[in-house]
């Protein structure tokens, strides 16, 4: 489905991003862990083309990604819908016109600026929210939502982008852990139900844990690992987070402990 090939950016004299090869196959979800710095944000940017790399590939069913312009970037930016740790909604609008701005790659501009909305564009953002939880607020102003809600909000924008891959970047670092889970668990349904990829920045070793059947762990722009979390060893977890890995460690003897309720279906299969 997605494939990086010696993907590189870098800015001034620091490599944010070095050689990085991947390949992300359809329904897959991935947590992406490691310190900050890491590179792991500029990865997802790169990918949706936020940013331009300094050398690489990526390819997309056999498109090259780098080389597109205009429309067909603006099409690409809809696939690869990106989910951002501070929501990025327009506070003062109502949910429903929130998440029908996921359609602005193709409702004409004046249309969306006057918030001329077809009826079937409507309905489509509705079943977004009934998806998500949250089709009962849809009239509802988006600041007048908790921050777990809002976020639920911007997946369902994403949704009706109609993507093919869901970049989500550090989606619960501003939440508490019943809003996190709440996220957290949707972001899984829509990857299970929808079989729509998830490329998904964590900050916690436990969640990745919980929620993905694949971990990438990211260190100084290099992917150091690439595997199953059964896979994560205390020598993988040192050179995820550096030779002072007690923080990484412990986490993943919390993450072992976990009520199997607090888990999802998934993670338990």
């Amino acid at each position: 489905m997605l494939e990086l090939t010696h993907l590189t950016r870098r800015f001034g004299a620091n490599t944010a991003v070095a050689n990085v090869n991947l390949r992300i196959d359809a329904g897959e979800m991935i947590g992406i862990v490691g310190r900050s710095g890491a590179g792991k944000s500029t990865l997802l940017r790169l990918i949706n083309r936020m940013i331009e790399p300094t050398e690489g590939s990526i390819r997309s069913n056999g498109t090259d990604i780098v080389a597109l312009r205009g429309k067909d970037l603006r099409q690409w930016r809809a696939r690869a819908a990106m989910i951002f740790q501070q929501f990025n909604l327009v506070h003062r609008l109502d949910v429903l016109t929130n998440v029908l701005c996921g359609a602005l790659h193709e409702v004409p501009t004046h249309r969306m600026l006057l918030k001329w909305f077809t009826e079937a564009e409507r309905i489509r953002a509705i079943r977004a929210l009934d998806k998500v939880g949250l089709a009962e607020f849809a009239m509802n102003r988006a600041d007048a939502l908790s921050g777990g809600q809002q976020q639920r909000v911007a997946i369902a924008r994403a949704l009706m982008q109609t993507p093919g891959i869901v970049l989500a970047d550090e989606p619960i670092a501003s939440l508490d852990p019943m809003n996190a889970k709440t996220v957290m668990d949707t972001l899984a349904a829509i990857n299970r139900d929808e079989g729509i990829a998830v490329l998904c920045n964590l900050h916690t070793l436990d969640t990745a844990r919980a929620y993905c059947r694949r971990i990438i762990g990211m260190a100084a722009g290099r992917i150091v690992f690439d595997g199953a979390p059964e896979q994560l060893t205390d020598a993988a977890l040192r050179e995820i987070y550096g030779a002072g890995a007690a923080e990484g460690l412990d986490e993943r003897m919390t993450s072992t402990s976990l009520p199997e309720a607090a888990m999802p279906a998934m993670a338990r299969a």
